[in-house]
């Protein structure tokens, strides 16, 4: 049996990742998830380390998570436009060149990531220190140790922006015409479904009317070619016959309930049996 088929327009180039310009509904989205789990951790960790340091101020490390928190959220840009850059695909390509153009481009940005992150939350502690009157805040050699914590926060990121942007362009995809195959005889004819006006049942065959004229014979029966094509706004009119409500130019009353359907290349007769059929074509398709 001949399978109705859709096939994508899409064309994904490596691994199905198309590198391509950053998309802002890609970090919007992002945000949209990684602000309440950052909120959370916010709390968690405040609350932990007022646990855990009894002679803290109480507003020190709120002060901490917060500014940390404020400070990779801006850093965020940085893996979205690196991600973008060098998606994760090329980790896997073939050969060393877009292996190494990856770990660079990552390595570059996670550098800068994690210097933005610590310089603004330093930046925002010493703010807070001074308003607080508690004196200067002090980070001390640290960097090191703040740049392993963010190569996970880095990781975990364009994962995520990975993620979204496979989703939106599946989601975003074109879809081409789908087409039907038709077998003719030893041929098989691939014909878009906007091409195939009608179909009617010619003893032990069906009769396909396509719009230039052709009529190819097909060993089947017209049950069988409308479980494939019953999805795809064809619409049974008649025990032989299916029409293509989209191919439909007209509606021709009979009498008793029959009506002529106007097709362009051929009309079609439509039982008063089939009266979901005629409120069907009734609507424009």
């Amino acid at each position: 049996m001949a399978k109705a088929a859709v096939t994508s327009g899409a064309n994904p180039g490596t691994g199905g990742w198309p590198r391509s310009a950053p998309d802002v509904r890609d970090l919007r989205t992002a945000y949209l998830f990684v602000v309440p789990v950052t909120s959370v951790v916010v709390v968690v960790n405040a609350l932990t380390n007022l646990s855990d340091i009894p002679d803290i101020a109480t507003w020190e490390p709120w002060v901490w998570e917060i500014s940390s928190a404020i400070s990779i959220l801006v850093a965020m840009l940085l893996p979205w436009l690196a991600t973008a850059a060098a998606p994760p695909d090329e980790a896997v390509a073939e050969g060393w060149r877009p292996k190494a153009r990856f770990v660079l481009i990552h390595l570059a940005a996670l550098l800068v990531f994690s210097a933005v992150h610590v310089i603004g939350f330093v930046a925002l502690r010493k703010v807070a220190y001074d308003l607080m009157g508690a004196g200067p805040y002090e980070f001390g050699d640290r960097f090191i140790y703040e740049l392993r914590k963010d190569l996970i926060s880095y990781g975990t990121y364009v994962a995520t922006f990975w993620l979204i942007g496979h989703l939106r362009r599946r989601r975003d995809e074109p879809v081409r015409p789908v087409s039907f195959d038709i077998r003719d005889g030893g041929r098989i004819l691939r014909v878009p479904l906007s091409e195939i006006v009608a179909v009617s049942s010619a003893g032990n065959y069906a009769e396909f009317w396509l719009v230039d004229g052709r009529r190819p014979l097909m060993r089947t029966t017209l049950a069988a070619v409308e479980v494939e094509l019953g999805g795809f706004g064809f619409v049974r009119a008649h025990r032989s016959w299916l029409v293509n409500a989209r191919r439909v130019k007209g509606l021709r009353p009979d009498g008793s309930g029959d009506w002529t359907v106007e097709l362009g290349v051929v009309d079609a007769p439509l039982s008063r049996r089939y009266p979901q059929a005629l409120e069907r074509l009734k609507t424009p398709a």
